[in-house]
């Protein structure tokens, strides 16, 4: 969740100076998965790394970081792509970081569609390819948006509001976010003061859906896990509780420390760790980084280290994947 100044310099991103601490002496060839504004490639680079290789979907970074990449003399390379395939675009590399979510670049421009407080058309598409959110909320049916809602966005009210979606777009198509906002407002409570905006678990659910975000985590930290060197770190910064267990337990299974679920089952033969994990815990932002940036609350790092150990393969189910309809 990068941020980007007035000038075309970005912000220092949520929880770069721990993320530094935990990974550092910082040296070799890293690659930031979520290169965004380009907060955490800079750090990385002024931190000691040799090289970075940044990898976005969005062609809008890229234009971004024209204005000032040049004055890391090629030490920053930028790849048009998903870090779900990043083993694809390099090999034995020192470290990866991914930085998940909306960035506030995306979030900041109505045009996109991700923000409930700004007009602009539903869309949502980090790529700007694909289904966009309004086909979605205009084509999928009420049981799908329902567990879209659901699943991906933890909205309890999923059922309610996607009836009064699909209600509302009978009468006409659904094709801006300050209408779909209007919909979900009138289907919860009017939120009280420190409570998130009702809209916000509901554009969420449909973010994650337009964007596959969580097929993305799952394939991105296996890719990572092939594309690492030992001894290589791969740290990742969630922004919500679902993002965060998906990590934990990928991270607790390919270390080796997950215990048996069924105590009466015969021992089966465990893999050698494929990594050791440098954070036991979560690591969080100190209260200075959230007096200058309340966005980072919910902000989670974790951080774990490449053993020399061939790379294998973990289930979404394994790992606390949600999936809707077919998806696994």
């Amino acid at each position: 969740m990068s941020t980007q100044e007035s000038s075309s310099r970005p912000h220092i991103p949520v929880l770069l100076a721990p993320l530094l601490r935990e990974v550092s002496p910082v040296s070799g060839v890293w690659l930031d998965g979520t290169f965004g504004a380009g907060g955490y490639s800079r750090g990385l680079i002024e931190a000691g790394a040799e090289k970075v290789i940044g990898v976005d979907r969005d062609p809008l970074a890229f234009e971004m970081a024209a204005p000032w990449i040049g004055d890391f003399d090629g030490k920053i390379e930028m790849v048009e792509g998903v870090f779900s395939k990043m083993d694809e675009y390099a090999q034995d590399l020192d470290g990866v970081v991914l930085d998940l979510g909306v960035s506030s670049m995306q979030l900041d421009l109505a045009e996109r569609g991700f923000s409930f407080m700004r007009d602009g058309p539903l869309d949502m598409r980090m790529s700007q390819d694909g289904l966009s959110a309004a086909d979605i909320v205009n084509e999928a049916t009420e049981a799908e948006i329902a567990d879209i809602l659901y699943h991906f966005g933890e909205e309890r009210a999923s059922r309610r509001i996607a009836k009064a979606i699909v209600r509302e777009r009978a009468q006409e198509p659904i094709t801006n976010t300050l209408r779909l906002t209007e919909i979900v407002e009138s289907c919860l409570p009017r939120a009280k003061p420190g409570q998130s905006h009702p809209a916000t678990r509901s554009f969420q659910g449909l973010r994650i859906a337009v964007n596959d975000e969580y097929g993305e985590l799952f394939r991105g930290m296996m890719a990572a896990e092939r594309a690492l060197k030992p001894g290589g770190l791969l740290a990742v910064v969630t922004f919500h509780s679902v993002e965060d267990r998906m990590v934990k337990r990928f991270l607790q299974t390919r270390a080796g420390k997950q215990g048996n679920v069924n105590r009466y089952a015969p021992e089966t033969e465990k893999e050698t760790p494929a990594f050791t994990l440098v954070t036991r815990k979560a690591v969080g932002p100190d209260p200075d980084e959230l007096h200058d940036n309340p966005r980072a609350r919910s902000a989670k790092l974790r951080v774990a280290r490449r053993t020399d150990a061939p790379s294998g393969d973990v289930s979404g189910r394994t790992i606390g994947m949600p999936t809707v309809g077919s998806k696994k």
